[in-house]
């Protein structure tokens, strides 16, 4: 018999009531407005995402690494694995209770990365911090990975979108230290969208996360030779 979902928190959103479920010991479920935002069941994009945007940079001595979204650690964790012991990972996350329940009931999951010392969570959104590194006012970063949830899409709409648009992709690179790197999961491809990181000056690859059926993806995008800083 399958159990029923518990329900262990529910907070009012911007986007409509955010719920934390929990069936059985590690199985979690987080939606919003009532459509399933993440699942435990479900985070090898996540740890993709993460690799992307972190293995490159193993090599130097004290990287900084900027990711938005703390979804329920999974993306966190991965990038702790791949990054040095005096690695800096910053994580953007707009909702309070997100980091509240990675650090309560879904540490477990993370091998409580909430909990390492490179690692802090500032609620804030994440175009705010990227605009503030490309302007000067913080520190660059070596990495910015976008966990968030859909991702870009491929319609021309996007193009002034606050995360997807071209002023925040030439913030982005702005933010970005020589040689970064710019990761972004994907809920499916986003034609428009590689096009735009193309005119920011980027060099881009596209990742498929899986085999067969759909999946999701990852890109990678790195600051073109003809403009790097």
């Amino acid at each position: 018999m399958t159990r029923p979902w518990k329900t262990l928190d529910h907070v009012a959103t911007r986007s409509g009531e955010m719920v934390l479920r929990q069936r059985g010991p590690h199985d979690f479920l987080i939606t919003i407005d009532g459509r399933v935002l993440m699942t435990s069941a479900a985070h090898r994009s996540e740890q993709a995402l993460a690799q992307v945007a972190c293995l490159p940079l193993a090599g130097r001595p004290e990287p900084s690494v900027l990711i938005g979204g703390l979804g329920m650690g999974y993306t966190l964790r991965a990038a702790l694995d791949a990054l040095p012991e005096r690695a800096r990972v910053v994580v953007a996350e707009i909702e309070p209770a997100v980091a509240r329940w990675c650090e309560g009931p879904l540490a477990a999951l993370s091998d409580h990365a909430l909990s390492d010392s490179r690692a802090s969570v500032e609620i804030s959104d994440v175009a705010s911090i990227v605009t503030a590194a490309a302007e000067g006012a913080r520190a660059r970063f070596d990495a910015i990975a976008l966990d968030l949830f859909e991702g870009p899409r491929g319609t021309r709409g996007e193009d002034d979108h606050p995360l997807y648009g071209r002023a925040m992709l030439a913030r982005v690179r702005a933010a970005l230290t020589h040689a970064g790197t710019f990761a972004v999961w994907s809920e499916e491809a986003a034609p428009g969208f590689e096009k735009r990181l193309v005119r920011a000056g980027f060099d881009t690859l596209r990742q498929r996360v899986g085999r067969g059926g759909r999946h999701h993806l990852v890109y990678r995008a790195t600051p073109g030779p003809s403009r790097r800083r």
